[in-house]
């Protein structure tokens, strides 16, 4: 005979318990996806258009019906992003198809290529930055030699008359 515990049901609580890690399941399939796409990519997809990319990040929806699949490259340019929007687009059946092989999840999602602009854009932030701290150490080197010169001004009149003094004293002693 089977011990009556088994025929009890979940209560509530271990119910709601449950429905709280939900989306950290989804992080987890949206981290094994990315993982698994990027070797695809790496090692088994062969179209020309999609150069050497880097998956930075992958965004499930709650029913896995979708997947957003974010990647850099090393050139930026327009055309080139296109060339590899449209290449990734085109191959995205059969990465899907691969991904069904390792991921045993009851729906697949579509996938979705999005080019991440954030480390450029970083990038951008990250000089701007720098050029600004630049300017702000040369005004505070501009303010601080100000500073000194109003700190210590020079008397002009009294260098010249000692200079004028020197200079007469010798012009005497060359005449004697």
């Amino acid at each position: 005979m089977l011990p009556s515990t088994c025929y009890f049901k979940k209560s509530n609580t271990e119910m709601a318990k449950h429905s709280k890690n939900i989306p950290a399941r989804g992080l987890r399939v949206a981290d094994q996806i990315q993982r698994d796409l990027s070797e695809i990519v790496a090692y088994e997809l062969k179209d020309p258009r999609v150069g050497m990319i880097t998956i930075t990040e992958v965004q499930v929806t709650p029913d896995y019906a979708h997947a957003k699949v974010f990647f850099t490259m090393l050139k930026d340019s327009k055309e080139q992003v296109k060339n590899t929007v449209d290449g990734l687009s085109a191959a995205a059946g059969y990465m899907r198809g691969q991904l069904g092989k390792r991921l045993h999840i009851h729906t697949l999602p579509m996938l979705h290529f999005v080019h991440d602009t954030s480390t450029s854009r970083g990038m951008e932030l990250s000089l701007l930055i720098d050029q600004a701290n630049a300017s702000r150490s040369l005004d505070d080197e501009n303010a601080a030699a100000e500073a000194a010169a109003r700190a210590a001004p020079v008397d002009d009149e009294a260098d010249d008359a000692d200079e004028a003094d020197e200079a007469n004293e010798a012009a005497d002693k060359g005449a004697e």
